[in-house]
């Protein structure tokens, strides 16, 4: 071979040997896709699981349950997956994009209506036949996630048209890509109500819970988890292990959440 062949050959293989061999080596960090609801708590447990283990802790990322779901589909790297509703672990599972054996239900919610936490709180009781639209006020709007995909926006339509109020606020909504927005719309007093997690309403001071949704008006909130069939972690399903583990389920419940339905 001559001299600058070789020169110019030599370094395209060994890039071609270390995009080979890179994929291949195991990460002892995980990244772990999670429902935005998660944060406060996720972030302790992964902070705990660090210090009791050692090494680096997981990598967070958190978004809608369903935009993490399609982006695991699109080739994501993701190593766990923690949902807030079973309908999105369920499709990746009829996918074929979870490990097999390693889904698991960590946590679960209730849903609440909040508004903000300055001013008078409407009275509202959250039974059938709520006047909910009327507290909404002129122009007011319901800030909720995407009912059509957005967990916590499916279990507010749910709840709505259990207790016969979805008429008269399907065309006064807000819809939100996840939940956290939804919190923060009625928290910087954009809208005057909001249907989000009991937890969400825990982490910010500037909502209040005006009621609590009856468990029965909409499906059980959990939060499902699974290893990623894709997942080049060494850590991934240790740390879901922990997750499930009595620390683990420790640090949700100091966050608000509670255990995961027997």
């Amino acid at each position: 071979m001559r001299p600058f062949l070789r020169r110019i050959a030599v370094p395209l293989l060994a890039a071609a040997l270390a995009l080979i061999l890179v994929p291949a080596v195991a990460r002892a960090d995980p990244v772990v896709f999670a429902a935005a609801s998660l944060k406060e708590g996720l972030d302790a447990a992964a902070a705990a699981f660090a210090r009791e283990r050692g090494g680096p802790p997981p990598l967070l990322s958190y978004a809608a349950s369903s935009a993490l779901a399609r982006q695991i589909e699109q080739g994501a790297p993701a190593d766990l997956f923690v949902s807030a509703d079973r309908d999105w672990m369920d499709h990746l599972e009829r996918g074929g994009l979870l490990r097999a054996g390693t889904r698991a239900t960590l946590a679960s919610n209730r849903l609440v209506l909040i508004g903000p936490s300055a001013g008078p709180a409407p009275a509202l009781r959250l039974a059938p036949g709520v006047a909910l639209a009327d507290a909404l006020g002129p122009g007011g709007r319901l800030a909720v996630g995407d009912v059509a995909a957005v967990p916590a926006g499916r279990y507010a339509k749910a709840a709505l048209e259990s207790l016969g109020a979805w008429p008269s606020v399907a065309g006064r909504l807000a819809q939100a890509e996840n939940v956290r927005v939804a919190l923060t719309l009625v928290a910087r007093g954009e809208a005057p109500l909001g249907i989000v997690y009991a937890t969400d309403a825990r982490a910010e001071p500037r909502v209040r819970v005006v009621d609590t949704f009856p468990e029965a008006s909409h499906p059980p909130i959990v939060y499902p988890a699974a290893v990623v069939a894709s997942s080049r972690s060494a850590r991934a399903a240790a740390f879901l292990d922990w997750l499930r583990s009595p620390a683990g389920v420790a640090v949700f419940a100091a966050h608000g959440f509670a255990p995961a339905p027997r």
